[in-house]
């Protein structure tokens, strides 16, 4: 079973369940048995430092299946017995009785062990597959724009938080959304989860970016009614919405909250800040709900990043914010995914390798041939 459960999380994973240390920490019991039973034999008999062995197969119950730690720890009582024709004072029955009994209570819990770790792996395969519900892989390339994602959590062993994507290739042209929900753990899943259900089928129904950010404002504000009142202010969540028509040309930009996106464009790098503010998602009662639509070109060529706040929001040790901007301005990478690798690289170099929040980014190449377009903000 936990060959399959490790052969099963290297395929899903796409990555070894264990690393070469890991692997070579592994073995480390034995090392220990035997670096004892060699001390044993070569020490003054008064040292006793074959009392040490029951440590050998106490070790391996931490990394070992039940059977190999039994093994082991017969290898040690054979060791201890065999100690004992050569040194008749060393208490051989009181150390083979402790190897005896904390090798019992060492296979024990390597069974206890492996079915929690069972447990947890078939945790985890379901929080994976409500990834792919939630952050399902996107399409490479729709129509004549390259597209890539990246997806980091804070902890190293979560699998879903409150920031999302999706681009969708519709009748209108490619539609796509980023966005982050206030808060953390389920209730930011949860509302997240609400907003992606409802742009997928709103992408495709609505003709305007405007009318699919009001069905998105209707969803998340039913949705944080069906919880208490004190849970609603976690229910907020800041959106970007981007519309690329067939044929290319422009980019329209629908912006709630949002952290501005980059583009570069004819060998510059523009902060897409929006032209009039939006609200985020469920404040359009409190601060109004006029939605401004700003215009970019977007020809071949040009890249556009997308991205959450954790992004530009990722400090280093001293406390200072990774320079997104001046960045993206040194990078002459034009494919979307070799971009999102250097990112994903200079985050964790810049952090520490310690992230404090969920990172989420979209990275958009044009590769069409041109179309004029217009250039602006429609009201």
């Amino acid at each position: 079973m936990m060959h399959f459960v490790i052969m099963s999380a290297r395929h899903g994973r796409r990555r070894p369940a264990y690393s070469g240390r890991w692997e070579a920490a592994r073995l480390s019991p034995v090392i220990l048995a035997v670096l004892i039973i060699g001390l044993a034999f070569s020490t003054p008999r008064e040292i006793a430092i074959s009392r040490l062995l029951p440590a050998a197969p106490a070790l391996a119950a931490a990394m070992w299946p039940v059977f190999p730690t039994l093994v082991l720890g017969a290898f040690c009582f054979l060791a201890m017995i065999i100690l004992s024709f050569f040194y008749t004072d060393l208490g051989t029955q009181y150390t083979a009785a402790a190897i005896i009994a904390v090798t019992l209570a060492a296979a024990y819990g390597s069974h206890v062990r492996l079915q929690r770790e069972e447990i947890l792996f078939h945790v985890r395969l379901v929080a994976d597959a409500a990834q792919k519900v939630l952050l399902r892989p996107l399409p490479r390339r729709i129509d004549d724009v390259e597209i890539e994602s990246l997806y980091l959590a804070a902890q190293e062993q979560a699998r879903i938080g409150g920031d999302f994507y999706e681009a969708i290739g519709t009748p209108h042209g490619i539609r796509l959304l980023i966005g982050d929900v206030r808060g953390k753990g389920l209730s930011a899943v949860g509302a997240a989860s609400a907003v992606i259900s409802c742009f997928r089928e709103a992408a495709y129904d609505e003709p305007d970016l405007r009318a699919i950010i009001h069905r998105l404002e209707t969803t998340i504000t039913r949705h944080s009614a069906s919880f208490p009142a004190h849970d609603q202010p976690e229910h907020f969540a800041t959106a970007l919405l981007a519309e690329i028509p067939h044929g290319g040309g422009r980019v329209r930009i629908l912006n709630c909250g949002h952290p501005p996106p980059l583009i570069a464009h004819g060998g510059k790098v523009r902060v897409l800040e929006p032209t009039v503010a939006s609200a985020p998602l469920n404040l359009a009662a409190l601060i109004g709900d006029r939605y401004w639509v700003d215009v970019v070109a977007f020809a071949p060529g040009d890249r556009l990043l997308l991205y959450t706040d954790g992004v530009s929001e990722t400090r280093n040790h001293d406390g200072q914010f990774f320079p997104l901007a001046e960045w993206m301005r040194r990078q002459d990478l034009e494919q979307p995914r070799e971009l999102l690798d250097q990112l994903h690289g200079d985050l964790l170099q810049h952090s520490g390798g310690r992230l404090d929040d969920d990172i989420a980014a979209l990275a958009l190449r044009c590769v069409g041939a041109p179309e004029r377009g217009a250039v602006g903000v429609e009201g």
